[in-house]
This record gives structure tokens, C-alpha cells and sequence, in this order.
């Protein structure tokens, strides 16, 4: 891959692969966290996931594109909704959408936009259930998230509210969407399918939380704030006025708050995963790690309160490794990933500030 141009060479390897190699090949380029998770899953489900997180990368890859206007946005997302419900026009798509992408565009999402033809392909492979799962999480973020790109979103969003709803639309119905893979995949976890629902959702917003919070500073140089301005106007500090320079004692105290409530959501992501059968280990490893390395990434920020950049807040490899190492070892034990999760969030909760984690009635979705 050379600037943002498709290589014949990259083409061809990407041709020679298998079905799995090649979807591999291409989450390694756009996502290193799930390139290393996703894996840990049982065959078939791995398969299923790395499609559908291909599938929701394509819909960021045109929500992200600076060179599209928000008309042009909306086309594509009803456009590729379309795509993955019948899994035909996928080569007039790509055609269409590829050349309109800027430098801005990192080349490996240049490469999945090229190839979506092949995704799709892998994608009408699965058999109805987990087409209808795939397809639905990719139409609720096709439809939700270009209604943010109508606001002004340089000083924020109005309420907490609105952060949460933004969050079911780019997290919460991945967590749907996985929740039905997994239940496909295990009667003993459908079991819990209702539950497990519920809790996925706030699975999501825990993660996108923790996102939004480390990448301020890098969405504040694109003039975009995901950050609610009612909290911040409870401790006192105007969203309109934040800057990198920014080191206000009451912006620090509305961040906190958010820490607590990125923390309460996580813990329903520990609840989640508790209900997953200790044999299923690959299935407890991918939710842990995930969890873990967010859990650990608040507590990072939590204690850089002042922090200007997001590579100040994020975690090394060491810290990588051991949340794989812990999780390894005592994964299969609800007591002591419990104990585990309790000690590693210690501090993250605000006990001036209480926040319920919604359930997805209250979003008005």
C-alpha cells in the first residue's frame, strides 16, 4: 500500500488469501485491539465478528470522511444498508464511493472500501440468523449516526442524554448484534439472551465512553466535542470555551463525573460476562481484554486529570499484556474477575456524583 491508491500487489495478496486470511489481513490494518481480540473467539463466531466489525468499519470509514458532504454521507449509509441486506450492488458501491476518499482516509480503510465486494460475499455466507444480526446493527449506525453530522458539534453535545444515545448508535447495537451471534452460537448462553441485551448496550457505551474521554484533545484539534454539556455546566465550566490549554478545576471535576459513569457501565460489561459459561473461555477473553483495557485506560486518566494529548493516557504494552495474563488465568472464575475488576477501577467511581445506567427504553430509540 503506497499513499492512499489500492496497489496491484496489496490486490493480488489480498485475492490469494482465504476467506479468514483475508479478513485478517484487512482488521490488522484498520484495528489492532480487535485484530488481537477477535481471535480469541470459537471458529465460527470469529468469523461472524470480523466480518461485522469490517461491515461497521466501512460505515465509520464514510461518517469520517471530511471530503463528503452530509448529503453525501446519508447516501452512502442508506446506500450500504442496502448492500449488506441483500448483498447485491456491492461492486457499483465500491466503484462509486472509493474515489471520492481523501488523504485524510488512512490507506488501510482505502484498501476495505475497494474490497467491500469480497465482504459482502462473506458476509451472505452465514446462514439468516446471523445475516439479520449483521444487517441490523449496520442499519441502527447507518441511520443514527449521520443525525450528529446535521449538529454543531464543536461545543458539545446538549445533555448526557444525547451522549448515550450517540453511543447505542456507534457501540450499543455492536453489543446487540454480538449478544445475538453469541446466542446463535450457544443454546446455554441464549439462556440469558434478554439479559445479556440489556447489558451489552451499556457494554458498548462503557467503551465508546472511555474512547470519547481519552481522544478529547485529538477531537477538539477537528473542532468536534462528543462531551455533554449539562454536566459541565452543573460543576461549573462552559463547553464553549474548552481548549488543549484548558486546565480548569471544575472542567477536571465534569470529567471525573463522566470517569464514574464510563466506570458504572463497565461494570454491567462485567455482569455481561459473567453470564457467559466459564468453559466458553475464548468468548470470556474477548469481552475481558476489552473490558480490562478500558478499565485500565480510565484509571489513566483518572490520574492525568491535566492531560493534553491522548497518547499520555494510553496504556503501554506491558499493561496489554498482563490484562491478557490475568484474564488468562483466572477468566473462568466470576469471583475472581469480580475481585480482579474491583481492584484495577479503584477510585474510578465518584461518590459525589450518582448515575443510573440507562436501559435502551430511556434512549426514545
Amino acid at each position: 500500500m503506497r499513499g492512499t491508491q489500492l496497489t496491484l500487489e496489496n490486490k493480488l495478496s489480498l485475492d490469494a488469501m482465504t476467506d479468514d486470511g483475508f479478513q485478517m489481513a484487512l482488521l490488522e490494518g484498520v484495528s489492532r485491539t480487535f485484530a488481537l481480540t477477535i481471535p480469541q473467539l470459537p471458529e465460527s463466531l470469529c468469523r461472524a465478528v470480523a466480518n461485522a466489525y469490517l461491515l461497521c468499519r466501512i460505515v465509520d470509514t464514510i461518517e469520517d470522511e471530511v471530503s463528503l458532504t452530509p448529503e453525501q454521507k446519508k447516501h452512502f449509509c442508506h446506500g450500504f444498508i442496502a448492500v449488506v441486506k441483500t448483498g447485491e450492488a456491492s461492486e457499483a458501491f465500491a466503484t462509486e464511493l472509493a474515489p471520492l476518499l481523501s488523504s485524510n482516509t488512512l490507506p488501510a480503510e482505502h484498501v476495505l472500501i475497494h474490497v467491500i465486494p469480497r465482504v459482502i460475499n462473506i458476509t451472505h455466507q452465514f446462514d439468516k440468523q446471523q445475516i439479520a444480526a449483521l444487517s441490523s446493527c449496520v442499519e441502527v449506525m447507518a441511520e443514527g449516526m449521520p443525525i450528529f453530522q446535521d449538529e454543531n458539534m464543536h461545543d458539545g453535545l446538549p445533555k448526557l442524554t444525547d451522549m448515550d444515545r450517540y453511543c447505542y448508535y456507534v457501540a450499543g447495537c455492536v453489543g446487540e448484534m454480538l449478544t445475538r451471534l453469541f446466542c446463535h452460537y450457544s443454546p446455554q448462553i441464549a439462556k440469558h439472551h434478554d439479559e445479556m441485551l440489556t447489558l451489552a448496550v451499556s457494554f458498548g457505551q462503557g467503551l465508546q465512553m472511555t474512547n470519547i474521554l481519552k481522544d478529547i484533545w485529538d477531537d477538539a484539534e477537528r473542532g468536534v466535542c462528543w462531551l455533554p454539556q449539562d454536566v459541565f455546566l452543573e460543576t461549573g465550566f462552559d463547553l464553549k470555551s474548552l481548549s488543549s490549554k484548558t486546565n480548569d478545576a471544575n472542567f477536571k471535576k465534569g470529567l471525573d463525573h463522566l470517569i464514574s459513569v464510563a466506570h458504572n457501565h463497565l461494570h454491567n460489561a462485567l455482569k455481561f460476562t459473567q453470564l457467559i459459561p466459564s468453559h466458553e473461555t475464548g468468548i470470556r477473553n474477548f469481552c475481558l481484554w476489552a473490558l480490562g483495557m478500558a478499565v485500565l485506560t480510565l484509571k489513566k486518566i483518572k490520574q492525568n486529570l491535566d492531560f493534553t494529548r491522548s497518547d499520555q493516557v494510553k496504556i503501554t504494552r506491558n499493561s496489554v499484556k498482563s490484562t491478557i495474563l490475568a484474564t488468562k488465568l483466572l477468566g473462568r472464575s466470576n469471583y475472581f474477575i469480580d475481585l480482579l475488576f474491583n481492584i484495577s477501577s479503584q477510585g474510578l467511581h465518584d461518590p459525589n456524583w450518582t448515575y443510573s445506567a440507562y436501559s435502551k427504553a430511556s434512549l426514545d430509540i
